[in-house]
């Protein structure tokens, strides 16, 4: 199985990405996770990406890609992955395409949530960096990258949206009939 999980912040995609690898034995590839080990590990990538997020910047696609890129090409990700929070807009998805090329995506997961459902959940988890302002201002970045995204991936039959809003078990149960359906070869 290779996927895509795409979501908001404050959707639930790392927990339900964690359960959805446990339960089908995939790779789990964050690219923030990615990032924060090259960089622990001092890999070439990792100095490259280092002065990017010391100096406050996005790491550029081209990187971000690579990343990627190494990961994808370990011994492990050739049984399954889960890509969560990645791509983020169109031209990485297309980018992602040419690497993978006939190994490519089977399906992308979209975990859609109410922005004033996000406002609260992300409200209450109680991080300092999490106010409402910049919550609002995360979503608007996220709302912006990812519809095109979104359009991308429907028009070539890949997505499917569920409903993110319940407790952790029922939008898990969620994605399990989605990959069910898709495992028993009926469309989603």
């Amino acid at each position: 199985m290779r996927l895509i999980l795409l979501g908001p912040p404050g959707a639930g995609k790392g927990t339900q990405a964690a359960r959805v690898c446990d339960a089908h034995g995939l790779v789990h590839l964050s690219t923030g996770d990615l990032l924060r080990a090259a960089v622990g590990a001092g890999t070439d990538l990792g100095k490259e990406a280092k002065a990017f997020m010391d100096a406050g910047n996005l790491v550029p696609d081209t990187l971000v890609l690579a990343l990627v890129r190494e990961r994808l090409e370990q011994p492990d990700a050739a049984a399954g992955f889960l890509l969560d929070g990645f791509p983020r807009n169109v031209s990485q998805a297309e980018a992602l395409a040419a690497d993978l090329g006939d190994r490519g995506v089977e399906k992308v997961i979209h975990m859609k949530l109410e922005d004033e459902e996000i406002v609260q959940r992300l409200l209450a988890r109680g991080r300092e960096d999490d106010t409402e302002a910049v919550i609002r201002n995360r979503l608007e970045v996220y709302s912006n990258e990812t519809a095109p995204l979104i359009a991308h991936f429907d028009g070539q039959g890949l997505l499917v949206t569920i409903d993110a809003q319940g407790s952790m078990d029922e939008v898990f149960d969620r994605i399990a009939g989605v990959l069910s359906d898709s495992n028993a070869g009926a469309s989603a």
